[in-house]
């Protein structure tokens, strides 16, 4: 009986020989909520890693939408523009752009657009090659935001999961010790906010993150819409002309 007692009053958390440290804590908090930490701690990790990058991707491609703006709109033939960005554009703007010099070369080679009506067609099909183009670089940029979203909607809840946990395990103890003593709960109550705080660290900054990258994310999406739509008129002009 002795020996259980004194087994509960170390599964309590008496003070002595409790090393009250972020690392202590982890150390010595119970697999369950060992397994909470490092999920949270990874998915924070993870989060990091994509908003860093999702960041430094939308500036680069910013500029290189720049750029190819002040080419595109320099005067010079489009022909030779698609001539130089070759098969494999750099950047989703070049990438639209590519494509519907593609298809319109496509269409003059075939001998398509000798009437008013496959004129119309061939507008619609180069349109719609645009779009194609827009929205599967579009979603090949929106990629992994699902996981932000989720960290930030889940990891205080997972966080919560550990710290309920820890707290059930820090009240069997006091049922096991009798003892009532802020000293007895104390650590396994601190491991178990712990995970909260955790959960909190995930949450915060990835739903930050999300709101603001979806922003960019949108307005480079009507930046790349604006220009499929500009260039859609000025092949709609050649057609008429022709």
């Amino acid at each position: 009986m002795q020996q259980s007692i004194i087994e509960a009053s170390a599964l309590a958390g008496s003070t002595d020989g409790v090393e009250m440290t972020i690392w202590g804590l982890f150390i010595q908090a119970t697999w369950i909520v060992k397994v909470v930490m490092i999920l949270l701690i990874g998915a924070s990790v993870w989060s990091w890693a994509i908003i860093f990058e999702k960041i430094w991707r939308l500036r680069k491609l910013d500029a290189s939408a720049s750029r190819f703006e002040d080419v595109f709109w320099s005067g010079g033939s489009l022909d030779e523009l698609y001539d130089r960005i070759g098969s494999n554009p750099s950047d989703p703007m070049s990438a639209v752009f590519t494509a519907a010099m593609r298809e319109w070369r496509r269409s003059i080679d075939l001998g398509l657009g000798q009437s008013i009506s496959s004129l119309g067609n061939m507008q619609q099909r180069i349109d719609r090659v645009m779009q194609v183009s827009l929205g599967r670089e579009m979603a090949q940029l929106e990629r992994y935001m699902t996981f932000l979203a989720s960290v930030g909607s889940t990891a205080p809840f997972v966080g919560l999961f550990g710290t309920v946990y820890g707290i059930m395990n820090s009240f069997q103890s006091i049922a096991m010790t009798k003892q009532t003593s802020l000293a007895v709960v104390a650590p396994g109550i601190a491991e178990a906010l712990f995970a909260t705080a955790l959960g909190l660290v995930a949450a915060i900054p990835a739903v930050i993150a999300y709101n603001k990258i979806s922003t960019d994310l949108g307005r480079y999406a009507n930046r790349l819409e604006s220009f499929a739509g500009e260039f859609s008129a000025i092949l709609s002009r050649q057609f008429e002309e022709a």
